[in-house]
């Protein structure tokens, strides 16, 4: 793949152009990233402290209190998103919704618990237990292939 870059002083706005043969994976991976405007990172408040998470690293994120938490495997953080903002930005990195309340990282759960008949417990890398409500039991099935 080549990369061509034209700088020009009258130019407002940033174009990308990008001309191929035909449309294959890659090419519709890189127009997505590079429309995607929102920040890769969330940003956790641990009192006045602030730290950049990486999706990678955060276990869960749920609500409690009027509050948003995000758990990494070492400490929790608060969020200044609302829980759906959160979804928006990291549903694509393997985030999912299992409550109204709660949003787990799919590759950080060791196990699903089908035991219980219209629920799912969750067991995740951080030793915490989650359970999927009854409304998001056939979109986690869905996302689990089962």
């Amino acid at each position: 793949m080549k990369v061509e870059i034209k700088l020009d002083e009258n130019c407002l706005e940033t174009k990308v152009i990008i001309i191929t043969e035909k449309m294959t994976d890659e090419i519709t991976a890189l127009m997505q990233r590079l429309s995607e405007e929102t920040p890769q990172g969330i940003v956790g408040f641990d009192g006045d402290v602030v730290q950049i998470l990486e999706p990678t690293d955060i276990v869960r994120i749920y609500s409690a209190v009027g509050k948003v938490f995000v758990v990494t495997d070492k400490k929790e953080f608060v969020l200044r998103l609302r829980l759906y903002e959160v979804e928006e930005r990291l549903s694509s990195k393997g985030f999912v919704r299992i409550s109204n309340s709660e949003i787990i990282n799919i590759k950080k759960a060791k196990k699903f618990d089908l035991s219980t008949v219209g629920t799912i417990c969750v067991s995740l890398s951080n030793g915490d237990v989650s359970f999927v409500s009854r409304r998001y039991v056939t979109k986690i099935k869905k996302t689990l292939g089962i």
